[in-house]
């Protein structure tokens, strides 16, 4: 792994990577987020009896298009074709909810910000739809879980959060 940042030039100057002239290889990231809130919402969303609808579907949506969008969304992330994006979701106990995304794509450039902003957007949508009843809930633990493709080779994350899904 190189020690310099790469989204800087020699002065210092912002700037884009330059992917060029790297070989275009199959690219897979795996991100995880968890939410922290009260037993009674997650009961809630679980038997889909809130009133804006199906709370996890609608959270499915947003994170898959978030994954799509984030090189709109982080200046220096290149726009990339996206293959695919999965975003599940899983009760860990009876306060916490446990978002993954994975992303795969065949590039130049890996899709951990993909993945990353998947899991993101994806709490953030769940916190949207049930501030009305729950303003307390914490998003948390937000982190890649695993990469693999291009030069700097296959990362997995050797500690994980408790229960991850």
């Amino acid at each position: 792994m190189s020690d310099t940042l790469s989204h800087f030039d020699e002065k210092g100057a912002s700037r884009m990577v330059d992917v060029g002239d790297k070989p275009v290889t199959h690219r897979m990231a795996k991100a995880s987020a968890q939410l922290v809130m009260q037993p009674a919402t997650l009961a809630r969303i679980q038997q889909r009896e809130l009133a804006k609808g199906d709370v996890l579907e609608v959270a499915r949506l947003a994170g898959i298009m978030a994954a799509k969008r984030t090189a709109d969304l982080i200046p220096l992330c290149h726009p990339l074709a996206i293959d695919a994006v999965q975003v599940d979701f899983a009760p860990i106990d009876g306060q916490t909810l446990a978002i993954a995304a994975e992303v795969h794509c065949t590039g130049k450039t890996g899709v951990e910000m993909e993945a990353l902003t998947a899991v993101s957007v994806a709490a953030l949508t769940v916190y949207d739809m049930c501030k009305a009843i729950d303003r307390g809930m914490v998003i948390q633990h937000i982190r890649l879980e695993e990469k693999a493709g291009g030069r700097s080779g296959h990362f997995v994350r050797e500690e994980r959060p408790p229960h991850a899904v």
